[in-house]
């Protein structure tokens, strides 16, 4: 084995990719670059009844988005050609042959009708059925038949699986890189099918073959295959192959803590699972993504770092570069990380405040047909007074609409308690201020305006409140003299008289 690390992110296109997979794929990512090493995407296609028109691609799409590309995988540095197992199945058949041969595996010819009888026979005696150790020789495979019947079955064409010969009465030791060591009694492992009648391999034998083939290094996974520890363990060591390390991460749990979280605790409490929006070929169900509902890739993967590990600081916000130097496997947690859709709000609004004014004003701009005329420069100034309170471009345009039109209407409840003949008077005043005001500058505006509620004797909030109201609609936005500024002095006098004017 090589001593350069390579790993590889291999899921299965049986639809889009799910938010836990791209965690998967994430902490692959961080750990190859962290060792100047190999992330490798393989496409596990073996179950072809499952196959999905256009997953491979939403997978390679939702890992592009993310910023966590593939370096070697189909179409791209293709050292260990294919990477599609389906485009491999003619390996497999040799290495479950060898198997056979090495007396680590056995040909079984039992009927699906045949196991189901001994399943249900075990159920109705309250036992479970386990194909291994203590039933195999009384079953139809090549152990309890001679080599002439089982020759025989083979050149009749008769339709057989491949089972590894699970050992009776020994103790595996496992080691996980975050769970530690593992200690399983063989006597309760099941002789698991290798090789199957369609001619296809299962999981467990093209994975373990494929990474022994590609030099997989280190095998970072979902925690949903450590079940399988100790049979991959054992076929390495039955093929007598180097193992590569293992790792098995948390699941991601539901937002109550309780469960693994699914598409369907996303579609009750509001949230997406998946990156980017997926549309199914044979519904045409449409299911949101991450990158249409407005997150920023960046704290997306930020927010998924932190699903399951932690850098041992109180350091919350890191870049790509930063993850990559601070992710160590040791320190990713055993049990379960909670799925919080609040938290990921969260960092997307940190996301935000890093961004670009520039960059956020042509998205905007591009989003909103009401800004096609305007400037985007003065677009820019407009966000960065208002986007301290944005979670999403989308919500720029209820925060600053104020900024590019009239108000339609005012709030009620404001109208109704702030407006009176006095106020009518103060903003017909304060109208009359603002247009006399020579230099406009925001500082100007405001020391006029003060120094003239001042010379009144009134309280502030007389003149400020409705000022807002009249500007904005409502009792919102951000320093009414910045507001001012940025829609100029005519526009200012010609929303107060629209008050004045209302009833």
């Amino acid at each position: 084995m090589t001593d350069h690390v390579r790993v590889r992110f291999a899921p299965s296109p049986t639809g889009p990719l799910h938010i836990g997979g791209v965690r998967t794929a994430l902490f692959n990512y961080l750990f190859a670059k962290k060792h100047n090493g190999t992330f490798i995407l393989r496409i596990e296609d073996t179950d072809q009844n499952r196959y999905v028109e256009g997953a491979e691609q939403y997978i390679i799409d939702a890992l592009n988005w993310c910023h966590i590309p593939y370096d070697e995988g189909p179409g791209k540095n293709e050292k260990f050609a294919p990477y599609r197992q389906s485009e491999r199945k003619h390996l497999y058949k040799d290495y479950a042959e060898q198997l056979v041969a090495s007396g680590n595996a056995y040909y079984a010819f039992d009927t699906a009708e045949s196991l189901e009888h001994h399943r249900k026979d075990h159920e109705s005696k309250g036992k479970t059925f386990i194909y291994n150790w203590h039933n195999r020789k009384l079953l139809l495979n090549s152990i309890s038949l001679s080599a002439e019947e089982t020759q025989k079955k083979l050149d009749t064409g008769e339709d057989f699986v491949i089972r590894f010969k699970s050992p009776k009465d020994q103790t595996l030791h496992l080691t996980d890189m975050v769970r530690g060591d593992i200690s399983i009694d063989t006597n309760i492992l099941d002789d698991k099918v290798l090789f199957k009648s369609d001619g296809m391999p299962t999981y467990h034998l093209a994975n373990i073959v494929d990474d022994h083939l590609m030099d997989i290094t280190h095998v970072i996974r979902g925690e949903e295959w450590l079940p399988s520890l100790a049979l991959h363990y054992q076929l390495y060591d039955a093929f007598g192959w180097d193992r590569p390390q293992f790792a098995h991460l948390p699941l991601l749990l539901k937002p109550t803590g309780k469960g693994k979280l699914s598409k369907r605790d996303g579609d009750k409490l509001g949230f997406p699972v998946f990156p980017l929006e997926w549309k199914d070929p044979q519904t045409s169900d449409v299911s949101r993504g991450y990158k249409e509902d407005g997150y920023f890739n960046d704290a997306l993967v930020n927010f998924l770092a932190f699903l399951g590990w932690n850098p041992g600081t109180e350091q919350e916000l890191f870049s790509m570069d930063e993850l990559i130097e601070a992710f160590e496997l040791e320190r990713v947690h055993k049990s379960g990380a909670r799925f919080d859709p609040d938290k990921i709000k969260w960092f997307n609004h940190q996301y935000m405040q890093m961004q670009h004014n520039d960059e956020l004003a042509e998205a905007f701009k591009n989003s909103q047909p009401q800004l096609e005329t305007i400037d985007v420069n003065y677009i820019a100034l407009v966000i960065a007074m208002i986007k301290e309170r944005a979670i999403f471009i989308s919500d720029f345009w209820d925060l600053s609409s104020f900024f590019f039109e009239v108000p339609k209407s005012y709030d009620e409840k404001a109208f109704a308690k702030i407006m009176n003949d006095e106020t009518r008077e103060l903003m017909n005043e304060l109208a009359q201020i603002i247009s006399h005001s020579s230099d406009f500058t925001v500082d100007n505006i405001q020391s006029d305006v003060k120094t003239w509620i001042d010379t009144k004797g009134i309280g502030f909030g007389k003149v400020m409140q409705p000022l807002r109201l009249a500007l904005v609609g409502a009792m919102q936005g951000p320093d009414v003299f910045e507001i001012i500024f940025m829609i100029g002095k005519a526009e200012t006098v010609q929303r107060i008289d629209n008050l004045v004017q209302a009833t």
